[in-house]
Parts: structure tokens; C-alpha cells; sequence
């Protein structure tokens, strides 16, 4: 695996916007192993091709041997290979200038609205088969308690405590669809790994919870947030590796970017290339990912942008 420096590449003065566009990255981007692209996935398969970029590799599979004289690769082939690219866009066309800032997201054809005009509270449901049934894309909101859920949903819909938000981390507990623009949904899912709940509690939110995701045809790809202000925790790492392994589309969604705990632990930036070092030794391909502060409302604006391919994507190939 090679890690990028601001030295790593030459840029010659044509390419000095790709130079920006991954030194933005904070130079913790990392560099994969090309793979031809998958064919384009039908409509029943629609969730697993949002993780074509996410493949998870074969277990005990050899990482692949360098030439220790081998030249470092070329920054086109650089920006085709640790991307995250979406459906309708050829590896071969990616160019710079449809990279999505502060993430690894490459914008497509598929990208259209992505302003929120209005928002309103559907209902909760205990139960999985209890959720909206109007075949209605939604995404899922998914993280540890008190990574920020309700705050991210709050500076989307940019209206404040919308999403309940509180001091107690767990205080979500049921499934809440939040109908967008008539059209979409925003899915506030429990938080996972409360160490104060019951273990009865904790048992009943991975059951209901893991037959949310395995059952429900309308989710377009679950949105998991990853708390950069502190060091990677494992529970993440196996929640990430559980959706991986049912084909589920996921995009990580790193939040507090603004923040760095007691001053004296390490930067957001630094704890989100620790993440990716991890999770990198179980996919094969970069999942999409991407900086965001509902503070600063980082990232706000281009994850909206990302969720809009998605659906639209979804969107045109259920008309089909």
C-alpha cells in the first residue's frame, strides 16, 4: 500500500488543479490496486452496484508485490484507481474537476437537485415492517450514539433541532423517516454501541435494525458516520464489514472534522487516515467517503450533491 506525500507525484502546470484537488484531501488519501470497471448492474441488483467501489477482498488474500524499481503510477491513473466512481462514469474518463471537495467522491452524470426545499416528520416505527410503504428512495442515517446523527440531519435540512438532539447519547431508539422534498427520505436509525443500555435493548436494536437493512427494497445506501475527532473504534470497523458483506452501498461520513478532543489528541484528519488505513485491508476498492461538520457545515453541500446521484441513479433504473 502507498501512501501520498506532497511529494509523491510530479504535476506538470496542466495538471496543477489535480495537485489541489488531492493535496485538499489533507494528504491521507491512499492509492489502490486498478480494476477493470463492473458492467453496469440491472435494476435488482441496483444496491450492490452502489458498492462496486467497495468490494470486500477474498479472506487472507496476498497484498499485491511491488518492484522496488517499479515508478510510482501516473497521477491519471492515481485519480481512476482511489476514487470512489459512481454509476455512468468510465474510469477512463474521470478528470479532476469532478472530484467532490474534502471527499474521494467523484461527481457523475447522475448528479442533479440537491437543494432541500422542504422537509417534514413521517413517523417512528419499532419494527422494520412497520416503515413507510410507498416505494419512496430513502438513505439511511447509521453511526455509534453520539457521533452526531441528529446534528448531521439538522444541517442538511438546515433547521435546528429538527432531528431530536440530546446530551444523552441512545436516546434515538426508534426508526424515524423524515420525507424530503415530497420525494426522498432521510432515515434516523438508532445509535449502536451505548454502553449504558441493556443488554436486552442492544440485542432488539441489532435485530431490528439488521432487518431494516436486509429487507428494505426503497434503501438506496446507508450514510456511516464515523466520529474523526477521536481514534478509529472497532465497532465501526465491524459495522462497516457487516454491511460490506450483505452487498450493502454505504458512504462514510466523517463527523466533527472541526474538532480535535482535549486539545491534546490527534487531528481529525490524522484519525480519518487511520480509519481508512484499516478499513483498506478489507475492501479492495475505496468506499466513498467524506469531511463534514455540522458546526461548519463542511461537506454539507456535497454530500447532498453525492446522495443525488445515488438516487437519481435509483431513480431511472426502477423506470426501466
Amino acid at each position: 500500500m502507498v501512501l501520498l506525500s506532497r511529494s509523491s507525484f510530479y504535476f506538470p502546470p496542466d495538471d496543477m488543479l489535480l495537485r489541489h484537488r488531492l493535496l485538499s484531501l489533507h494528504s491521507f488519501a491512499t492509492s489502490f490496486a486498478a480494476s477493470p470497471p463492473a458492467p453496469r448492474p440491472s435494476t435488482a441488483s441496483f444496491r450492490r452496484s452502489l458498492s462496486l467501489s467497495a468490494r470486500l477482498k477474498p479472506a487472507n488474500s496476498p497484498p499485491p508485490k511491488r518492484s522496488a524499481a517499479a515508478r510510482p503510477p501516473a497521477a491519471d491513473e492515481l485519480v481512476r484507481t482511489a476514487l470512489f466512481v459512481p454509476p455512468g462514469v468510465p474510469r477512463e474518463e474521470v478528470t479532476p474537476d469532478m472530484l467532490l471537495s474534502g471527499s474521494n467522491i467523484v461527481l457523475g452524470p447522475y448528479a442533479g437537485h440537491a437543494q432541500i426545499k422542504q422537509v417534514e416528520f413521517v413517523k417512528s416505527s419499532a419494527r422494520a415492517r412497520d416503515c413507510p410503504k410507498d416505494d419512496r428512495p430513502e438513505f439511511a442515517i447509521l453511526g455509534r450514539s453520539n457521533v452526531g446523527k441528529s446534528s448531521l440531519i439538522n444541517a442538511l435540512v438546515r433547521k435546528k433541532e429538527f432531528a431530536l438532539t440530546s446530551k444523552k447519547p441512545g436516546k434515538t431508539q426508534l426508526i424515524n423517516h423524515f420525507l424530503i422534498n415530497k420525494s426522498w427520505y432521510i432515515v434516523d436509525l438508532p445509535g449502536y454501541g451505548f454502553a449504558n443500555a441493556s443488554q436486552s435493548a442492544r440485542t432488539d436494536w441489532s435485530s431490528f435494525t439488521k432487518g431494516y437493512f436486509l429487507n428494505r427494497d426503497t434503501l438506496v445506501a446507508v450514510m456511516l458516520l464515523i466520529d474523526a475527532s477521536i481514534p478509529p473504534q472497532q465497532i465501526d470497523l465491524d459495522c462497516a464489514n457487516w454491511l460490506g458483506r450483505n452487498n450493502i452501498g454505504m458512504t462514510f461520513v466523517f463527523t466533527k472534522c472541526d474538532k480535535m478532543k482535549g486539545g491534546k489528541g490527534t487531528r481529525p484528519e490524522e484519525n480519518i487516515k487511520q480509519f481508512q488505513d484499516l478499513i483498506s485491508k478489507y475492501y479492495k476498492e475505496p468506499p466513498p467517503w467524506i469531511m463534514t461538520s455540522s458546526i461548519t457545515g463542511l461537506g454539507r453541500d456535497e454530500l447532498l450533491l453525492h446522495m443525488s446521484q445515488l438516487r437519481n441513479y435509483w431513480d431511472n433504473n426502477e423506470l426501466d
